[in-house]
């Protein structure tokens, strides 16, 4: 009890890092998660590994007014690498979006409770999918308690200031990569449809008669939901490579990008 009380400044500025991690984090940003379950999961993770990074801040400023800053920063931080965590589901929720006007279910939106906001019905499904995959995978330890420890080693709250031109370049990388993995995982049905969009096309100029508009949607849906199911196993392993590296991208920003050093 004498340790924390001595070192509690410190522990501060873990909890408010771990706290604004929470805020910003997929599934804990949820508005139907109340801030007394986020403050809990902060207070723990904080217990757990304050005594690991009390070396690590070196001297607390006496000055209130830069401890107030270094509390902002370390605020801040917490909310960026929340922030890399839930573009990783961004991308599947573009590229439910992508697909889904292409096979005509474009209308077909449905309240997301976590996100509390409205998004495709595929969007939903690879939401689930893809929180099942990062469970599988250890994914909340890795990025909830040996990302944020490792965050500590390398994120400073002077690095705000001194290394912001660092920060500018994770945050855009970090949304080019959102598009890149959202492609990714939308280019098996993309690409199928558009191959029955030119047959479709084809089939128009040959026998003018058809009704097309009929049996074009009903043809898109199912084709569309056959070549889901067929490359499920193949989406399923590209959403693990793709929160893997995640987990690498953030460990490179750690050691390579300059912030932290």
């Amino acid at each position: 009890m004498e340790f924390f009380v001595e070192n509690f400044q410190i522990f501060l500025l873990v909890l408010v890092r771990m706290f604004g991690m929470f805020t910003a984090a997929p599934f804990f940003s949820s508005g139907v998660i109340p801030i007394r379950i986020r403050a809990v999961f902060s207070v723990y993770v904080a217990v757990v590994i304050f005594p690991i990074l009390v070396n690590t801040f070196g001297d607390i400023p006496e000055n209130m007014l830069s401890y107030a800053l270094m509390i902002g920063s370390e605020a801040f931080i917490g909310i960026l690498i929340g922030f890399l965590m839930s573009i990783i589901f961004a991308a599947f929720q573009l590229a439910a979006r992508f697909f889904s006007f292409q096979m005509a279910l474009g209308a077909s939106q449905v309240f997301d409770p976590l996100a509390q906001i409205q998004i495709p019905l595929m969007g939903q499904f690879l939401n689930i999918i893809a929180m099942f995959v990062f469970l599988t995978i250890n994914g909340f330890h890795k990025f909830m308690i040996s990302g944020v420890l490792r965050s500590f080693q390398a994120f400073k709250a002077v690095d705000l200031v001194l290394k912001r031109e660092q920060l500018f370049e994770v945050i855009i990388t970090s949304l080019g990569q959102l598009f890149e993995h959202a492609l990714v995982i939308a280019f098996p049905i993309l690409g199928t449809l558009l191959l029955v969009s030119v047959t479709m096309g084809l089939l128009a100029k040959a026998a003018p008669q058809m009704n097309l508009l009929m049996i074009g949607f009903p043809i898109a849906i199912a084709t569309a939901y056959i070549v889901l199911i067929v490359a499920m196993p193949f989406l399923i392993a590209a959403f693990a490579r793709i929160i893997d590296g995640s987990f690498s991208t953030l460990e490179k920003i750690y050691l390579y990008s300059g912030v932290g050093k």
